[in-house]
C-alpha cells in the first residue's frame, strides 16, 4: 500500500495528536522495511525486532521534530540505523580483530571481475551471505556500502579509528567475495 503525500501528512498529524489508529497505520506501513534495515546490523532476530520497536517509540516521541522537510521514511530510517548502531556499540564488540585467523594476506579487490560475482547471484543470496559476516564486518559493510557513511563517520559512530574502519571493510568485502565464490562453485557443480 503506497501512501500519498497528503495521506502520510494526515497520518503524521494524527500521530502528533496521539491518535492510536494513526500510530498503528504508520507502524504497519513502515515496520517491515525498518525491521529489514535493523536485521542488517543485528544478528539476533528478536533483538532486531526489539530495536525496531524501540525505534518506533523513539520516533513517536520525537515526531514533533519532523517538519516535513525531506522524506519521512529517510528520517525514520536514520532513527532505526542510529538505534541499531547504539545497540551494536553497547555490546562492546571487539573492534580491532574479529577473527583469530590473520586476514592481512587478503587483499581488497573491487575490479570488474569481482563485480560480476554480484551480478549473477540473486540479491537475497547476497544478503544472506552479508548476514553471515561477523557483527563488526557486517556493521561496517552496511554503514559504508548500504547507508553511504564515510570511514570518518563510521569511526565517529563506532568509536574506532578510520584505519580500523577501512581495514574491516576491506576484510568484509574479501570474506563476502570468498563466501559467494564458494557458493557459486557449490551451485554450479
Amino acid at each position: 500500500m503506497k501512501l500519498e503525500k497528503t495521506d502520510l501528512h494526515n497520518i503524521l498529524e494524527g500521530c502528533k495528536r496521539g491518535d492510536s489508529d494513526c500510530q498503528k497505520l504508520l507502524f504497519d506501513k513502515f515496520f517491515g522495511k525498518m525491521l529489514s534495515i535493523c536485521r542488517r546490523y543485528l544478528t539476533d532476530d528478536e533483538e532486531a525486532k526489539d530495536v525496531t520497536q524501540e525505534s518506533f517509540i523513539l520516533m513517536f516521541n520525537k515526531l514533533e521534530a519532523y517538519k516535513g522537510e525531506g522524506s519521512f521514511e529517510g528520517w525514520l530510517r536514520r532513527i532505526v540505523v542510529n538505534k541499531a548502531i547504539d545497540t551494536f556499540r553497547k555490546k562492546k564488540v571487539k573492534t580491532y580483530s574479529i577473527d583469530e585467523h590473520d586476514w592481512s594476506d587478503v587483499k581488497d579487490t573491487t575490479d570488474s571481475e569481482d563485480e560480476s560475482i554480484y551480478n549473477v547471484i540473486k540479491p537475497d543470496v547476497v544478503i544472506e551471505h552479508i548476514q553471515n559476516l561477523s557483527p563488526q564486518y557486517k556493521t561496517i559493510f552496511n554503514l559504508h556500502v548500504v547507508e553511504g557513511y564515510t570511514h570518518q563517520q563510521i569511526s565517529d559512530e563506532l568509536k574506532i579509528s578510520v584505519g580500523t574502519s577501512k581495514s574491516n571493510l576491506s576484510k568484509a568485502r574479501a570474506r563476502l567475495k570468498m563466501s559467494l565464490t564458494k557458493y557459486l562453485k557449490k551451485v554450479n557443480v
